[in-house]
């Protein structure tokens, strides 16, 4: 097969966003945006379905940079079907605010094209191209609202915050580069496995990390998250919390696996500190926020935390966990976010947690959608999140790690708090000000759907929707 027949699904997204811009920059401009944001969804909806009846075998392109498996193609279908999920939810509200530009689906499409990239990515340079693709589609969509100081705020932290950790993870790729000759990972396992990991390469594996932490907005790196989230446009805010993620953990695990699965000593303490504190400062942190989108941005914190718990296992259980739990934590978002999108007072959005009181009374089918949701982000039984934590967990204990599922056990019943005060103001607080906006069918029916698999995808009949098994074949693919 022809290499550049492997990366077809990408050059179809890249040829795809190159044609919208054309079309939006000499066919209407803005009164294309409608249209162009279609395009942009059914691009994806294509490509993503395209990815996913591919062939399951493992297959690499240009030297190896390029690495086209199972674990690849199970990232890029959450990614783009996250992808075009926010991308939809959010058109109505960036209409309503006057702020809907042909740009912004393009610029989403070349961001989901980076994350893409990132997820195929087997060598240090593809992988920072891919990063910066995204990155740069990132940082004009945080500042997407160019006339609120909070909007431009926002994108400016988030592009310098961002460069230093670009800055980091090429300073690492340089070492690791001059310690072991070769950018490729299957290079690098090959140099490690030989000669052992020394004193440059984990130097530059800690600098790699810590690149990758920022992405993933674990703890340390995390500063820039919670007035990012808070600034940016909500639907902006909507597409961090998903897809981004899941091409962040897909490539920290890619990196860790594929290039230094022979060093698991090396990396594995730090990944550890990095999710301990990442799970506690979600939890702790996010108790005083008064402002649900600052809420969610810590929350993402500690639930990152949670997922890097199944990656510092360094085992082939411990990849799949950290799939099924990205897998689970998108979905969860886009319940979340679909409601958040239609929270609305007198034709203005409101963003204070303090606005949800009384809904019950006021909408008791979207009040119980959203208890739904906050009790799977709290990791309650029987919901699917509990399960989501239960699988990582588990992988540590197995892989000698019980300390660490223990933290994060005590770190999760802290961090319910938060979720379970979210539903004591629906149903125990009277309202003082009732929401007045309307809820579109499609965030309607996001809602309960999101709702329904959390609360019902558990049931053996369901089967957990195969995700399961579908994430454990592409750990596979990772670390046979």
């Amino acid at each position: 097969m022809s290499e550049y027949a492997l990366v077809a699904p990408e050059i179809i997204m890249a040829v795809g966003a190159m044609a919208l811009l054309m079309l939006g920059a000499f066919g209407g401009g803005d009164e294309k945006s409608e249209l162009i944001l279609w395009a942009s969804v059914l691009l994806m909806l294509v490509v993503g379905a395209w990815i996913a009846t591919d062939s399951p075998v493992t297959t690499r392109a240009f030297g190896g940079a390029f690495v086209n498996d199972g674990f690849a193609r199970f990232g890029k279908v959450v990614i783009l079907f996250a992808s075009a999920a926010m991308l939809l939810l959010g058109h109505g509200y960036l209409v309503r605010r006057g702020i809907m530009r042909f740009e912004y689906p393009i610029l989403i499409v070349l961001a989901t094209l980076g994350m893409m990239l990132m997820a195929s990515s087997g060598d240090l340079m593809a992988l920072y191209m891919g990063l910066e693709l995204q990155s740069l589609a990132l940082y004009v969509v945080a500042a997407f609202n160019r006339d609120s100081a909070r909007s431009t705020e926002a994108g400016l932290k988030y592009f310098v915050l961002g460069a230093i950790s670009s800055g980091l993870l090429l300073y690492g790729a340089s070492l690791i580069y001059g310690y072991t000759g070769t950018t490729r990972f299957e290079g690098i396992t090959e140099v490690i496995h030989a000669e052992g990991v020394s004193l440059g390469v984990t130097f530059g594996l800690v600098f790699i990390c810590a690149g990758l932490a920022f992405k993933i907005s674990a703890v340390p790196f995390h500063m820039w998250t919670p007035d990012v989230y808070e600034g940016s446009p909500t639907p902006v805010t909507a597409f961090f919390a998903t897809a981004p993620k899941v091409a962040a953990g897909v490539l920290f695990a890619r990196v860790l696996y594929g290039g230094f699965g022979d060093a698991v000593p090396a990396w594995q303490q730090i990944l550890v500190f990095v999710s301990i504190a990442s799970m506690f400062l979600g939890a702790v942190a996010a108790i005083g926020q008064r402002n649900i989108k600052r809420l969610m941005a810590y929350s993402s914190i500690g639930h990152m935390g949670y997922a890097l718990v199944g990656l510092a296992a360094g085992t082939q259980a411990g990849v799949s966990s950290l799939l099924v739990y990205l897998a689970i934590y998108v979905v969860m978002n886009m319940g979340v976010f679909a409601f958040i999108l239609c929270m609305e007072r007198d034709g203005k959005p409101v963003q204070q947690i303090d606005d949800l009181k009384g809904l019950a009374q006021e909408r008791p089918a979207q009040a119980m959608g959203v208890a739904a949701l906050m009790f799977s982000l709290a990791g309650l039984p029987p919901l699917v999140g509990f399960f989501a934590k239960f699988f990582v967990f588990k992988a540590a204990v197995d892989a000698g790690l019980a300390a660490l599922a223990v933290a994060g056990a005590i770190a999760s019943v802290i961090g319910a708090y938060y979720y379970l005060n979210i539903v004591r103001l629906m149903y125990l607080e009277s309202a003082e000000r009732p929401l007045t906006g309307r809820v579109p069918m499609l965030h309607g029916a996001t809602l309960a759907v999101t709702a329904t698999i959390m609360a019902a995808g558990w049931l053996p009949f369901l089967g957990g929707f195969g995700l399961t098994e579908i994430a454990e074949a592409a750990a596979a693919t990772l670390v046979p």
